[in-house]
C-alpha cells in the first residue's frame, strides 16, 4: 500500500472516530438554562403582596413545561440591603421560596444555603415587599443546587436516575467539569440543566449552550 493511501485511510478512521465520539456526547447532553434571582409564591403570599385573588401575568415561557416568568415583581429586603424587581415565576406553589446567588446574599445580609428547590428546612427567611403589602418569610431563601431536569425516557437512555449526583462538562474557552449536579426525573420535565448567573458568568455560558453528562 502506498504511503499516501495509508495516510488517507488513517485520516478517515480518525475522522469517523471523532464523529462517533461527538455523537455519543451529544446523546448525553442537555441544553443549559441560566437562572437569575427569582421568587416563587404560594397563594396566601400572592394575596398579601398583590391583592386578594390576584393572578400572575404570564409574559415568557420557560424551558420546563408549564413554567413561566410573570410580569409581577417584588423587592426582597435583608438586614444589609434590598434587591428590587425580583421576578415572580409561575405557577403558584405550595410554599414561597426566594432563589438568589451567593453574591446576592452578601448584598442582602442573608446567607443562603445551597439546596435543591423545595428543600427549605433550616433555611433563612426574608422580607418581601409588593405593591399591596409585605410578607415576612420565616424560611425559604436558597441558592439553588445546580441540577438537570430529565423526562423518564431520556433518563433511562442516559443511564441515570432521579436524585443521582453526577458530573457535567461544559465546553468553551472557560468551560469546566462541574461536580455535584443533581439529576431530577419527572414526566413533567424537559431535558435541561439549570445553573445560576454566577456559575454561568464564571464559565462563559449562555442559554442554549450544551452540558455533557459524564459517564460514571
Amino acid at each position: 500500500m502506498e504511503k499516501s493511501q495509508y495516510a488517507q485511510e488513517e485520516f478517515l478512521r480518525l475522522l469517523v472516530r471523532l464523529v462517533v465520539e461527538e455523537l455519543c456526547k451529544w446523546e448525553r447532553s442537555v441544553p443549559v438554562g441560566v437562572s437569575n434571582r427569582h421568587v416563587h409564591l404560594n397563594r396566601a403570599d400572592m394575596n398579601t403582596l398583590f391583592g386578594e385573588d390576584s393572578e400572575l401575568t404570564r409574559v415568557k415561557e420557560l424551558g420546563q413545561p408549564g413554567q413561566y416568568a410573570s410580569a409581577e415583581t417584588v423587592t426582597s429586603q435583608g438586614s444589609k440591603g434590598k434587591l428590587k424587581r425580583m421576578r415572580v415565576l409561575g405557577p403558584l406553589r405550595g410554599e414561597s421560596q426566594v432563589e438568589i446567588s451567593i453574591g446576592d446574599g452578601f448584598a442582602l445580609g442573608v446567607h443562603p444555603p445551597v439546596r435543591e428547590s423545595g428543600q427549605l428546612e433550616g433555611t433563612p427567611g426574608i422580607k418581601m415587599v409588593g405593591p399591596n403589602g409585605e410578607v415576612e418569610l420565616k424560611r425559604g431563601v436558597i441558592a439553588a443546587l445546580r441540577h438537570i431536569h430529565l423526562d423518564p425516557a431520556t433518563a433511562e437512555r442516559m443511564g441515570v436516575h432521579d436524585k443521582q449526583i453526577v458530573r457535567a462538562e461544559i465546553g468553551g474557552l472557560r468551560g469546566a467539569v462541574l461536580n455535584n449536579v443533581l439529576i431530577r426525573v419527572s414526566d413533567k420535565f424537559a431535558p435541561e440543566m439549570h445553573i445560576d448567573v454566577e456559575e454561568a458568568n464564571a464559565l462563559g455560558v449562555k442559554n442554549g449552550d450544551r452540558a455533557y453528562i459524564l459517564p460514571d
